[in-house]
C-alpha cells in the first residue's frame, strides 16, 4: 500500500494493486458522516466490439448489453434480493452504467465492512439462466419504450447520432428493443468474463474509515477467489470522420415547447493522464465563459425570453470521443440558434474579455473546491478519472494555472462551424 499525498488539498489516497489486478483506492476523510463506495469496471455501452484474451478474431456484442449485464448482476443464485441484504446492514445501494464505465456503489453511515463485503461478492458472483435473461428482456423492453417516449432523452440521443456517424456513443445506452432480443446467458458470460475481471476494475472507498483495516478486508476478500492475471483487453472501435454525420436532426413529439440541443464534435481525443484534465478544464472555463448563467451572452438570451434559467451546457471526454451540448426549452430555437451562432462568433474574433474568464475561472475552483465536502462526489469523480489514467485531486492546481490566452486558443479550435450539430424536438 502506497499513499498519494495533496499537501495543497490537506488529502491523502492510499492506493495498492492486488495480487488479481484490482486496484482498490481508499481515500479517509476524517469527519464525513457518510461513507461512499464504488466498485467499477472500465466497460460501458461503447464497448460493443472487442477481442476476448486468449483469443484471435474479435467477438461483436448486442448494442444494450453492458446496460442489460448491470441489471442482471443483482440477481443471485440463492434468490436472495442484494437491496435488502444491503439495507438490513443500514446501507442505500445502487449502479449505472455510462458509455464507458459500469459501477456498483453504496453509502452507509455504519456496517461498513459488512456492506463493502456484500458489494465485492455479490458482483463477482454472477448468475444467468436462459429464462431469467428472457424475463429480463421484458423488464429492460418497458425501459427502454419508456425513454423513446422522453423528449428530453431523444433530443440528446438524436444529437448524438448527428454528431457521430460510426461510433458506438451514437446509440442508446440501453439499446433498443429489437438488439437486446439477441442477448444470451452464453453472451452475457463473455462479457462478464472479459471486462468484469478484477485487472479491469477498480475499487474506491471515500470516509472516516481505517485504510489498513478496509485495505485488509479486500486482501482477504479477494484472496479467497479464484483469479488470475489477464492480459489487457482489445477493444475495437470503427475510424470515425473529423465531420459531423449530419447537420440536423429534427423529431415531433408531444411536448408544449421545443426542446433544442446543439453540441460540437470535438478532435481532443485519445487524451489521458494530466493532458487529458487541461484539455478538459479549459475548454470548461471557456463555455462558462461564454454560455454560463453569469455570462452577457446567457444573459441576453434570457432576457429576450429564448432560454429559461435551465439553459446549460456540457462537455464531455472519452478515451476515444469528445464534445461540447448545449440546450435547453426555447419558444423560438430558430431564433436562439442564429443569436448564440452570432455570440459565438463575436467571441472567437475578439476574444473573451478578462473579467469573464476570471470569474468562470472562480467558480469552477469554488464548484471543485465543494465537491471535496462530498464523499459521493469525490469517489464518482476520482473513480471516473482513474480509468483515464488521470488523478481527480489534480483539477484544482490544473484550473488555477489555467490562462485567458489558452481558453481563447482552446475555443478557436474547438467552436468550429464545419463540426456543429443541432437536435430538435418541436411539437407535433
Amino acid at each position: 500500500m502506497r499513499e498519494m499525498r495533496h499537501e495543497q488539498l490537506e488529502i491523502s489516497v492510499y492506493h495498492e494493486q492486488l495480487a488479481n489486478g484490482l486496484n482498490v483506492y481508499v481515500i479517509p476523510r476524517v469527519g464525513f458522516q457518510q461513507t461512499y463506495a464504488m466498485f467499477s469496471t472500465q466497460y460501458g455501452s461503447i464497448d460493443r466490439e472487442f477481442i476476448v484474451p486468449g483469443d484471435e478474431r474479435s467477438t461483436v456484442v448486442p448494442d444494450g448489453i453492458a446496460h442489460f449485464l448491470e441489471h442482471k448482476m443483482f440477481e443471485q443464485e440463492d434468490g436472495e434480493d442484494v437491496f435488502n441484504t444491503f439495507a438490513r446492514y443500514g446501507a442505500s445501494a445502487n449502479a449505472f452504467t455510462s458509455f464507458d464505465m459500469t459501477a456498483y456503489l453504496f453509502s452507509c453511515t455504519d456496517n461498513v465492512s459488512e456492506n463493502l463485503n456484500t458489494l465485492l461478492d455479490f458482483v463477482q458472483a454472477p448468475y444467468f439462466t436462459e429464462q431469467t435473461v428472457e424475463k429480463e428482456k421484458g423488464i429492460i423492453g418497458q425501459e427502454i419504450r419508456m425513454y423513446d417516449d422522453d423528449p428530453g432523452w431523444r433530443v440528446y440521443f438524436n444529437l448524438l447520432a448527428s454528431m457521430y456517424e460510426k461510433h458506438p456513443i451514437n446509440i442508446d445506452i440501453a439499446g433498443t428493443v429489437e438488439t437486446i432480443a439477441h442477448i444470451t446467458k452464453d453472451s452475457l458470460y463473455t462479457c462478464y468474463n472479459t471486462f468484469y475481471h478484477p485487472s479491469n476494475m477498480n475499487l474506491v472507498l471515500v470516509g472516516d474509515v481505517d485504510t489498513e483495516q478496509m485495505m485488509a478486508l479486500v486482501r482477504d476478500n479477494q484472496a479467497a477467489k479464484d483469479f488470475t492475471r489477464q492480459p489487457k483487453i482489445e477493444r475495437i472501435f470503427p475510424e470515425e470522420s473529423a465531420q459531423v454525420a449530419r447537420k440536423r436532426f429534427e423529431q415531433h413529439m408531444t411536448v408544449s415547447i421545443p426542446k433544442v440541443q446543439f453540441g460540437y464534435k470535438d478532435q481532443s481525443t485519445g487524451l489521458s493522464g494530466r493532458e487529458l484534465l487541461v484539455n478538459e478544464y479549459t475548454t470548461a472555463v471557456g463555455l462558462e465563459a461564454v454560455i454560463g448563467k453569469s455570462s452577457p451572452l446567457f444573459n441576453r438570451l434570457y432576457e429576450a425570453v429564448l432560454i429559461d434559467k435551465n439553459f446549460g451546457w456540457s462537455y464531455d471526454v472519452g478515451l476515444n470521443f469528445a464534445h461540447s451540448i448545449f440546450g435547453g426549452d426555447s419558444k423560438d430555437p430558430e431564433r436562439l440558434l442564429h443569436e448564440i451562432q452570432q455570440g459565438f462568433a463575436e467571441v472567437l474574433q475578439n476574444g473573451i474579455p478578462e473579467a469573464d474568464f476570471k470569474r468562470a475561472q472562480a467558480k469552477l475552483i469554488g464548484r471543485s473546491v465543494a465537491e471535496l465536502d462530498s464523499p459521493r462526489g469525490i469517489c464518482r469523480n476520482f473513480c471516473g478519472y482513474q480509468f483515464k489514467d488521470a488523478d481527480y485531486f489534480d483539477v484544482l492546481p490544473v484550473l488555477e494555472a489555467i490562462t485567458l490566452e489558452d481558453v481563447n486558443q482552446r475555443l478557436r479550435e474547438h467552436l468550429v462551424p464545419d463540426t456543429l450539430a443541432v437536435s430538435l424536438v418541436l411539437p407535433k
